[in-house]
């Protein structure tokens, strides 16, 4: 019976450590094939640090397809962090991006001014659910990019990105506040 056991054990230990990695800590199912990002398993929320821009850094996941995609974003909470958002960037990582979360659901609107890379706009309705995308908008252009609808948060991403990996309305966003 002992040397069963001994044979056994890492198949059920591997088994084990593989159901873990796609359960947050919440319970949710968030894991899946990734894309984007460093890992399989994405953890919304998990701190990354601090990015150079002196912001706090989350993971961020989204399920389109059952697909997830994992993506490290700054988070600008502060109107002044929201304001500067990604000007004067020069790139943008497939793997990063930029939160703007806000208090309560409501018609939002961004613009390009001193935003030197195309961006895809992506607002984020109540509940996580993608909205509408603005992609690909215009650097430096002055016009409003409007919500459809109210939102609770914007996620900036590198322009075509979201097309290019297949992110659409009604897709579900998760982080952690």
């Amino acid at each position: 019976m002992a040397d069963n056991a001994r044979r056994f054990l890492p198949a059920f230990a591997a088994a084990l450590l593989l159901a873990g990695c796609s359960v947050s800590a919440t319970g949710e199912n968030v894991g899946g094939e990734s894309e984007i990002g460093q890992s399989a398993a994405c953890q919304p929320g998990e701190p990354r640090g601090e990015a150079e821009s002196g912001l706090d850094q989350i993971s961020l996941c989204i399920t389109s397809n059952d697909r997830v995609h994992s993506f490290t974003v700054e988070v600008a909470r502060s109107p002044q962090e929201q304001s500067r958002g990604l000007m004067f960037r020069e790139k943008l990582p497939d793997d990063r991006g930029m939160l703007f979360p806000y208090d309560s659901p409501q018609p939002l609107s961004f613009w390009m001014k001193n935003t030197v890379i195309p961006l895809d706009i992506i607002f984020i309705a109540p509940g996580g659910r993608i909205e509408s995308i603005a992609a690909q908008t215009t650097p430096y252009s002055l016009d409003s990019v409007s919500s459809h609808g109210a939102a609770i948060a914007v996620l900036e991403i590198r322009g075509g990105l979201a097309a290019e990996i297949g992110i659409k309305p009604g897709d579900i966003i998760k982080w952690r506040k």
